[in-house]
Formats: structure tokens, sequence, C-alpha cells
């Protein structure tokens, strides 16, 4: 089986679980579940995988090191190891198979919703004074094993979340295939599954993938490497993962997200994905009023970022002595924080780096505050590089079209802005519209080669936007005007005349029948 088809059988039997299971629960609050569970999983198997590497020239499997005389002795040296390696460390007892055979012993429900809270808990003090205490800490806060969400009695609760592990053990995670990112893709599918299905909810943690891929080619357009990227409204992790499918290396990767459900979900996406925790920083609080500490003296080297849109802010006066926004002389309105996005984004970028972020289509054309702002980023800085716009209705719970704004402090093409219209170029499928895969080429080939093309993108150099006071409302700039075929006015005529004489016929006819009736015509 290739591993195409390897990914597909495993997305499509992980997404059956996760239906089959949830029964009457909201397919929200289940997700919280079976991702975690998933999760868990994963580590144990690492764990296991990691311990029989340490013991193999002993000549001993983790399975069986706790009955051994020196076992304290033992798990003290691989825990020592995994803690560096792995960042966490899980005992053989506490693994995800055995808490399944331990569940389903004797095929009836056996009662371990307490050791898998204990469990649970222990894989997060594992970490406690280490190095990645911060990657693992309440990890699993999400899953409350007490919800009456998973059933009206313990033993109901119990019953359910012993079908979930079951059914997850009888599935080959193939890890052993380091080179394989099957089960991080596979995680990112169902999460992307539960995002169509969560209406406007799914904004708040979700890009969709066509979103994605667009944003993460245009960041590393003539790059093989990256030496950072970075997302400051980073959801899930989607855009970040995304941007490392698409270059060779990716050195770091740093993201801010300020629910904390989805916090967790963004670390475990990273280690899903087989990301190091040494090599992923991603930290819990709202950007633009608690930028991260860590964050804030790094600069870096890719940006992209799907920002709540026009969503409100305090605008506090304060912000005017914030580096980030100072140089302006204006803050963005109080509802509407798209502009402010872009200023810390702007702050964060290194000076060989590309940010390209998504924002409603309000930003390019709105005055006040954000018209003052955008003439700075264009006439004082140069820093606006392209402007794409999107088609409606590509993101979960809005249909309002977007655009991207690419950004960069020192542009390859300083004298021009490439526009570029690709609000019409969709499929639609079923209630959504889609780009596929020629669309997002396109957007992308023609940002690369930088070109006018007929009706759907224009280079237009930085005098025109000034003339146009700095308004960046595409179909200022590129011209997609159908002109209507010209009217037969004869034509028409002829065909009037045909279907007087028609009318005139049919008139004589239904007077016949009347006659023949002997009823009063209707006309």
């Amino acid at each position: 089986m290739s591993e195409d088809q390897k990914q597909q059988v495993l997305k499509q039997t992980l997404w059956n679980i996760a239906n089959d299971l949830r029964g009457n629960m909201d397919a929200d609050d289940f997700r919280d579940y079976i991702l975690g569970f998933i999760f868990y999983k994963y580590l144990s198997r690492k764990m296991k995988l990691y311990a029989n590497e340490i013991l193999e020239p002993d000549g001993l499997s983790y399975n069986t090191v706790e009955s051994h005389e020196k076992a304290e002795e033992l798990l003290e040296a691989i825990r020592y190891e995994a803690l560096d390696k792995l960042g966490y460390f899980l005992k053989p007892s506490e693994l995800f198979s055995e808490l399944a055979k331990r569940g389903n012993s004797g095929n009836k429900n056996n009662f371990i919703l307490g050791d898998l809270a204990n469990v649970l808990t222990s894989i997060e003090q594992s970490t406690m004074g280490s190095e990645s205490e911060d990657d693992f800490g309440n990890l699993f806060e999400d899953l409350d094993l007490t919800s009456s969400k998973l059933g009206k009695t313990e033993d109901a609760k119990n019953e359910l979340i012993v079908k979930v592990l079951t059914h997850l053990d009888g599935i080959d995670f193939d890890l052993k295939n380091s080179d394989s990112d099957i089960l991080g893709d596979a995680y990112e599918y169902l999460i992307g599954q539960f995002a169509s299905g969560a209406g406007k909810k799914a904004g708040e943690f979700y890009t969709p993938q066509q979103v994605s891929k667009i944003l993460a080619q245009l960041v590393t357009t003539n790059k093989t490497k990256l030496k950072s990227v970075y997302d400051p409204t980073c959801g899930s992790g989607s855009l970040l993962l995304r941007v490392a499918k698409e270059v060779k290396e990716v050195g770091e990767f740093y993201g801010q997200e300020s629910n904390p459900t989805t916090y967790n979900l963004c670390r475990m996406n990273m280690i899903m994905h087989d990301v190091h925790y040494k090599r992923f920083d991603i930290y819990n609080e709202d950007t633009l009023v608690n930028p991260s500490p860590k964050h804030k003296e790094e600069r870096f080297e890719a940006i992209v970022a799907n920002p709540p849109f026009s969503a409100n802010w305090s605008a506090s006066p304060l912000f005017m002595s914030d580096d980030r926004f100072s140089a302006y002389g204006k803050l963005a309105p109080k509802s509407k924080a798209d502009f402010a996005f872009v200023q810390h984004m702007v702050h964060q970028l290194d000076d060989n780096g590309t940010m390209a972020c998504v924002l409603p289509h309000g930003v390019l054309f709105r005055g006040a505050a954000e018209g003052h702002i955008r003439k700075f980023l264009i006439e004082d800085k140069n820093y606006l590089d392209a402007v794409i716009g999107l088609p409606a209705n590509i993101f979960y719970g809005t249909s309002i079209p977007t655009c991207i704004l690419v950004l960069k402090k020192k542009r390859e093409q300083p004298k021009n802005i490439l526009f570029i219209d690709a609000s019409q170029h969709y499929e639609k499928v079923k209630t959504q519209n889609v780009l596929q895969d020629q669309h997002i080429n396109a957007i992308v080939e023609t940002y690369r080669n930088r070109e006018t093309k007929d009706k759907y993108s224009y280079v237009a150099t930085l005098d025109e936007v000034k003339e146009n006071d700095y308004n960046l409302n595409i179909p200022r700039y590129v011209d997609t005007f159908e002109e209507e075929e010209p009217v037969d006015l004869k034509a028409v005529s002829q065909e009037l005349k045909a279907l007087e004489a028609d009318i005139a016929k049919t008139d004589a006819t239904i007077a016949d029948f009347c006659k023949l009736l002997n009823i009063e015509t209707p006309f």
C-alpha cells in the first residue's frame, strides 16, 4: 500500500471512530476527547519505541521492565533520557495500550476512569522542572473525564471512554517510519473535519488548507530553508505546519494563541507532526495586549496569519508608547483591530523576511486612522509588496470576501505594488467556495512572476497608488469589466413580430373552442 493510500485509510478510520462513538455529543465537544486520546496514544507509542531502543543492548523490552529486579534503577535512567529526547516520561503501566487492555479485559468494561485521569496528570507532572515544562503543562486540561457530556453515570462515561480507547488501540500508527508524516497529516485532517462542521467557531482555530497553502508558498518564495516562522494568531497551528511543508527545513516555530483550548490543540498538533519541543514556542495570551516576552525580542524570517476579522480591541492611548505602534502616529480603531495585527507583525518581521496575512477587504479602502496607517506603510515605509483578492465564502463561519496582504521590509521591486484579483476563480463545492490547486497555482505563479494579466493582475506603480490616495481597492487597478454583447435590435424586432403572430393564432384557436363550448372568450 502506498503512503497516500495508508494516509487515506488512516484518515477515514479515525474520522469514522470519531463519528460513530460520539453518539449525541456535540462534535465540537467530542473533538477535544478524540484528539486528546489520539495524542495520548502517540506519546505512548513514542515512549515505548524510545525506551526499547535504550533497553535493546541489555536484551530487555519496556513492557517487562517494571518486573525486573532493577526496575527502579532502569526506569530512572530511561526517565532521564526521555525527558531530554521526548520531553516527557511514561511508565510501562501508564502506556495507552495497557489502559486500553485493562478497560476491555475479559470482554467487559472495567472501570479505568480514575487510572486514566492519573496517567494524564502524570504525563504533565513528569515534565515539571525540566526544559519541556511549558510545552507540556496543562495539555490535557480539556479532557474532563467527569463531564456529564460523556454520560449520565460513571459507568456510562467509562463505557464510552473504553470504547474509544479500544478502537484507537487497534490502529497501527507506524511511528517506526520516521520519514513519514502520515499520522500528523491525519491529525490535521481530523482538525479540519471538525472545523468544517463547527460553523462560526471554526474560524477561531483553523485556517482552511487552501488558504494555508497560498500563504505558505508566498512567504517561502525563493527559499529552501527558514530560520524561523511566526503566527501571532496561530489557532491549531495549521499555518505554521503548512509553511514547513514548502521548504526543506524550518529552524524554529513561534506562535501565540489567546484561547486556552486552541492553545493546547496547537501544541499537540506540533508534537504530532514530530516537531521537537525545543523547536517550537507557543504562548497563551492575547497577542495585541500581552505579546510573548520571548517573542518581542525576536525577528522572524516568515510570518503568516489569519487574524480574527475586524475584532474589537482596547485601542488604549497607552499603546502609543508601544514600539509596535508609536511610529505610525495612529492606532487602529476599537471596533477593527485588523491594522493593529498588521502593525504587530511588521514590527516582528526580520529585514530579510516576508509576511502574508488574510484580512477583510475593508483594510484596503477604509479611511480615518486606517487610511493613515495604510499610507504610512506605503509612502513612508514602502513595505507593501502585493494585494491579493480572494473569493467570498471560502472561510468557515463567514461568507465575506477577503484579501491577502504581502509585506516585506526589503522589497525586490520597490517601485511598484502587485494587485491580483482571484475573486472569481474558484469551484463551488456544496455551499462552500473552494480554491482548487489550479487556482492556488495561478495566484502563486502570478505573484512570483510579478506580471500583469488581462482581467486578473496588474503591476501598479507607486505613483498610481498615490494618485488613488492610497486606496487599495482592487477594481481600481485590475479591470475585470466584461463588455456585454451588442443587442441586434433588428433581430429582436423580428422576434417580437413572430411572437405577435403566434399569439394571434393561439387566441383564434381558443376563441373557436369557447364558441364550441358556448362560453365567453377570456379576452
